[in-house]
């Protein structure tokens, strides 16, 4: 019994370990598209296809459930591949809703109308294909009304973070915070809509103000995680727990290992 978790590279660590500490006891088939990282720059149609072909291996290695850790594959091929693409007795689901629920206060399910809520300003930081994909504004506006979103999106973050770079990646951060309060001044409200960006969490409240709330994903994929399979037990595979990467295992074992903070060993896919 296995479930499946996709990311163009080790940000979908964050989710793993958060998964991890959630529920101990489900072994998780993690799969890296190194190789090909980072999906944030490439077009719609080219992170599509390498979606498709990632999520099929992760059901070949005997996952019926496949969890898109990464935002750019989320927003730029999910629902295409939910409507075309997905066979009948697997599941894939995405980052974004677990998210946009928590920020709008609704329950798992709620499938009421959008309605007004706490929220007004809204800062988005995201790569440069989920911001294009206007995924997140789309989601949020089946939820919730009066809402301004402003987006920027985070160039060289991610490639800074997978290097092992955090000097650079701070720096990065810090201009990207300052670009987007150009644009709106006060957010009461921020959404890290990467899984590289937990790891710049401190960095992010710390250039916003701690006035401003920060959303961050990892703990809320978890818990919907949690609850999608004790409604499900059926979507449980049969594949066995393994750290899969299209790069060089090696290279990504070590950097996985510094990411987390946790002994960490790929295999190659």
């Amino acid at each position: 019994m296995a479930v499946g978790i996709f990311d163009s590279g080790l940000g979908g660590l964050t989710v793993w370990d958060a998964v991890d500490r959630r529920l101990p006891d489900l072994p998780v088939v993690y799969l890296a598209d190194s190789a090909h990282a980072p999906y944030g720059v490439r077009t719609a149609d080219d992170i599509y296809a390498l979606t498709c072909d990632a999520t099929e291996r992760l059901f070949d290695a005997g996952c019926n459930l496949v969890v898109l850790a990464c935002n750019t594959a989320s927003a730029a091929a999910l629902r295409r591949m939910q409507e075309s693409w997905v066979p009948a007795d697997k599941r894939v689901l995405g980052v974004f809703v677990p998210l946009i629920e928590a920020l709008t206060e609704r329950q798992w399910g709620d499938n009421s109308p959008p309605r007004e809520v706490a929220v007004r300003h809204v800062a988005l930081f995201a790569t440069p294909a989920t911001v294009s994909s206007r995924a997140f504004q789309r989601e949020l506006a089946f939820r919730a009304i009066g809402v301004d979103v402003e987006a920027q999106a985070c160039g060289g973050v991610v490639d800074a973070i997978e290097d092992g770079d955090m000097i650079l990646a701070e720096a990065l951060v810090r201009s990207h915070v300052d670009a987007l309060k150009r644009k709106m001044p006060d957010p009461d409200a921020a959404i890290l809509g990467c899984t590289h960006y937990p790891l710049m969490e401190e960095c992010f409240q710390s250039a916003l103000g701690q006035d401003v709330r920060v959303f961050s994903q990892a703990s809320l994929v978890a818990d919907s995680l949690a609850d999608y399979l004790d409604r499900h037990p059926d979507m449980l595979g049969t594949g066995e727990a393994a750290f899969l990467t299209t790069g060089d295992a090696a290279r990504v074992s070590d950097r996985a290992t510094q990411f987390l903070r946790r002994q960490i060993t790929f295999q190659a896919a």
